[in-house]
């Protein structure tokens, strides 16, 4: 697919992000295709999958849905907030694309990656060997923003805001950062996904007023288990006296 392809149908659209952690019951690439064939059925116009054995089982049944690809590891880094885990490096990179994923996202914060491998290395090489692929910056700031516009990336999330060391407190009050947004729909030319802490419709609402061009939503609908903690954490049983 062309850029235009891939892109038009996310426009002013939402993107539903369907992962469950290693170990979890619904970590299965069956139950996350199944998942993924839900969500489109509620009007999901793409799909944020994480690993290459999803991706390439999501993207036989769905060809024609935008899929943006990330690695994670199987296990939560101990110190998430001071290293890069979403697609490290540039074999990760290349794996997402191998296995069909229309659009690569990567941890593009201004943080070291490991083995010192230069993000603006990464994305030059993935221009040559994938050109017809897209990469998406995850972001926590805007400083992140531009050097990630500066590398040419094709779209910027703020994924990441909330979730690294300096950003931490914006993921105190559990609000998608409005702040961000509004920031980089304003000086970036470059299509602006909001991504974290969504919870409710009226925020996908104001993050297309404030400019996003898509909207990513992921636990809200996708992550079962913390759904229905939010429901027994008012029950009796676990109020406190």
């Amino acid at each position: 697919m062309t850029k235009e392809h891939i892109l038009n149908p996310l426009r002013h659209n939402v993107i539903v992000s369907v992962q469950a952690e290693h170990g979890e019951p619904l970590s299965k690439p069956e139950c996350i295709l199944a998942l993924s064939q839900t969500v489109v059925a509620g009007g999901a116009k793409g799909l944020r999958l994480a690993n290459p054995e999803n991706i390439r089982t999501v993207k036989e049944y769905l060809p024609d849905i935008p899929v943006i690809g990330i690695t994670k590891p199987n296990h939560p880094h101990p110190d998430p907030e001071n290293h890069v885990y979403i697609t490290p490096s540039l074999w990760a990179a290349e794996s997402l694309c191998q296995a069909g994923a229309d659009i690569v996202a990567m941890d593009a914060t201004l943080r070291p990656r490991p083995n010192g491998e230069p993000l603006e290395e990464i994305v030059v090489c993935l221009r040559e060997r994938f050109p017809d692929v897209l990469l998406m910056a995850d972001i926590a700031t805007q400083a992140d923003a531009d050097n990630a516009a500066r590398l040419g990336f094709d779209v910027i999330g703020t994924t990441l805001s909330g979730y690294t060391a300096e950003t931490l407190d914006k993921a105190k009050d559990q609000q998608p950062d409005f702040e961000l947004l509004a920031i980089l729909t304003n000086t970036l030319s470059v299509p602006i996904i909001l991504e974290g802490r969504i919870w409710e419709p009226g925020q996908v609402s104001r993050a297309f007023d404030l400019g996003a061009f898509s909207v990513v939503i992921g636990s809200a609908i996708t992550r079962p288990h913390l759904l229905t903690r939010r429901f027994v954490e008012a029950a009796p049983a676990l109020r406190t006296v």
